[in-house]
């Protein structure tokens, strides 16, 4: 059990962020270990042709099953809000010699050749696994990721929501069942790690949806880095699903184009992505989207240029009665 203690400061700078890096390192080990992952199925079905371990020698042995210790220059928590890939290589590569050989150091395994190469040389180490990542990325999630864009995107709003409304105990409520909050504590139920900090200075938490997390909870306690816990969002077991059936009972009040549609918004969705996978046109499928929002079924919240719309509580507690 990890215990973290806050502050009123670092409550007030609690925040979200998505990296791209610590996704693609979570990602690995889906890969590796897709038993323990089976929600991702449809994606290593995909995926797996595509990878060669032996081209990413050092990827692979960084990222190790079953997976206690990733260093921590491989799974950034990042301070702005979403870093492209590229910004989170730039800094990859510019991490200081000391701090590759203080994170590596961490690993209790025997170090693999490429990681002792690493070690004894860290520029060149981190360019080769710059050029690794970059490489893996192309193949593997480059594809999917608008996908796992909007799922993250929706779940922060979600979040905000619940904040805003219930305070931080709402906001960690139901984040993860192996995370609760209690007496200004957040408490992590880690099967290999036990032990008590206090947040590092007033710095807050950021905490990191990433759907190759699922199913578990990962954190980020090791100074110099910004503190942060890794989670799965909400909603990740729909992100390879194609379409599933409308309850009858909403068919019924709804009509089925309607009600198929409020079973798609489970999780957050543009109307791009929408009309690609019901089959409906941008005017019928705007038609039917402003007639859900005016019954107070859908809401619409705009994330930079995109319009997205997900469920309101309402539709939530129609489709679970349904």
């Amino acid at each position: 059990m990890l215990i973290w203690e806050f502050s009123a400061q670092d409550l007030a700078l609690t925040r979200f962020s998505h990296s791209p890096l610590a996704e693609l390192s979570n990602s690995v080990q889906v890969l590796k270990e897709p038993g323990e992952h089976a929600v991702h199925l449809r994606w290593v079905r995909e995926v797996r042709p595509r990878i060669d371990w032996a081209a990413y020698g050092l990827l692979s042995a960084l990222v190790r099953v079953p997976n206690v210790y990733v260093p921590e220059f491989l799974t950034p928590v990042a301070t702005a809000w979403e870093p492209t890939l590229d910004e989170e290589l730039a800094q990859l590569v510019a991490t200081s010699a000391e701090q590759v050989r203080v994170d590596v150091d961490r690993i209790t395994a025997p170090l693999a050749p490429e990681v002792a190469a690493l070690r004894a040389d860290p520029a060149a180490g981190l360019n080769r696994l710059a050029a690794e990542v970059r490489a893996y990325w192309e193949a593997a999630l480059a594809p999917y990721w608008t996908r796992i864009r909007r799922l993250v995107e929706g779940e922060i709003l979600r979040r905000a929501q619940q904040m805003s409304t219930g305070g931080p105990a709402a906001l960690f409520a139901d984040l993860h069942p192996r995370v609760s909050w209690a007496d200004g504590s957040l408490r992590i139920a880690h099967r290999w790690f036990t032990g008590e900090r206090t947040l590092d200075g007033g710095r807050g938490l950021v905490l990191v949806p990433s759907v190759f997390a699922w199913p578990g909870v990962y954190s980020q306690t090791n100074p110099p880095y910004q503190p942060g816990l890794v989670y799965p969002p909400r909603g990740v077991a729909t992100l390879w699903e194609r379409p599933s059936s409308a309850p009858d009972g909403l068919v019924g009040v709804l009509g089925r184009t309607r009600a198929q549609l409020l079973t798609e918004l489970g999780a957050p969705a543009s109307t791009t992505e929408l009309a690609t996978r019901l089959g409906l046109s941008a005017p019928n499928l705007s038609h039917h989207l402003s007639a859900l929002t005016a019954a107070g079924l859908v809401a619409r919240h705009r994330t930079g240029r995109l319009v997205l719309y997900l469920r309101t509580g309402l539709a939530e507690t129609w489709i679970g009665q349904s």
